[in-house]
């Protein structure tokens, strides 16, 4: 159950509109690095999480439910974006066919073989789900693997993205209060980054959870290979690394160097069946 407060989580406020930043914070929003995918993704790991202790799907739930407000400040920037832009703005949208297609009054339709902006074309000034080049989000950049290790490695992936955008934001930004609005949820990238990281350390640490799954014993993956830094440049070189010699990051083997070379032979498939549709030369 959830519920809802129409008050902002923080202060969003606009004070020159402008319609080309509105296009750029809808990457925010439903972007590969946006706010609906770690909504999302921290949901469905929260609801299909076993943990023996509840905190961990506890945990997730209250962060989700977080992103929550953080799409509703995008949203609201948006629209207060592409709301009343004065016609100085409007004149530069123009240029590029879309923005002065639909404030000026003609037929934006006519202006949609370039970047699609469905949040002026269909969303009536305001935000949608998609990103800044107008694809709709599909969810299929959520991972919940129902392994704690494995989601909270993913966690931290995307809120690193998500932070090095809403930085990117940030310095385009010429509005002081979309900065302001910026510099807040750049602090909250921070905070789930590391707290990501604690539960992760909380759980005994990279020594103790890598590989993912821990579950499977090592005894029984191929010992030969489990450890090698495979090299696959033509004249020999490897690049010089922490992951090229000495021990392993989990203290359970030696990081060595594979000049990489075939394993196997060439496959050679069988003929073709009688009834595959295939030329009489191919069945056997």
């Amino acid at each position: 159950m959830y519920y809802h407060d129409k008050r902002l989580q923080y202060p969003v406020t606009v004070d020159k509109p402008d319609p080309r930043f509105a296009r750029m914070l809808q990457q925010a929003i439903g972007g590969v690095e946006g706010e609906i995918r770690v909504c999302m993704q921290y949901f469905f790991q929260a609801w299909g999480n076993r943990a023996p202790t509840t905190k961990y799907r506890d945990m997730l739930l209250h962060t989700a439910t977080e992103e929550i407000g953080h799409i509703e400040m995008l949203a609201t920037a948006v629209a207060l974006n592409l709301d009343k832009a004065p016609a100085s703005l409007q004149e530069e949208g123009a240029a590029d066919g879309i923005v002065g297609a639909v404030m000026g009054g003609g037929n934006g339709r006519h202006a949609i073989e370039g970047m699609i902006h469905k949040n002026l074309l269909s969303g009536g000034l305001a935000a949608m789900p998609m990103d800044s080049d107008g694809v709709p989000f599909n969810m299929s950049h959520i991972y919940a693997s129902g392994n704690v290790a494995a989601d909270m490695y993913c966690n931290v992936a995307a809120e690193s993205t998500g932070r090095v955008l809403a930085v990117r934001l940030f310095n385009a930004a010429e509005d002081e209060g979309m900065k302001k609005m910026l510099h807040y949820m750049i602090a909250r990238d921070t905070m789930h980054q590391q707290q990501w990281l604690a539960v992760l350390e909380e759980l005994g640490g990279p020594s103790a959870n890598l590989p993912v799954p821990n579950s499977f014993p090592q005894s029984e993956e191929d010992q030969a290979n489990n450890y090698n830094f495979y090299a696959t440049a033509v004249d020999g070189s490897v690049p010089d690394g922490r992951w090229t010699s000495g021990p392993s990051i989990d203290g359970r083997g030696e990081f060595t160097v594979f000049q990489n070379k075939p394993l196997g032979e060439e496959p050679i498939l069988g003929p073709a069946r009688p009834d595959s549709g295939a030329q009489d030369k191919q069945i056997g």
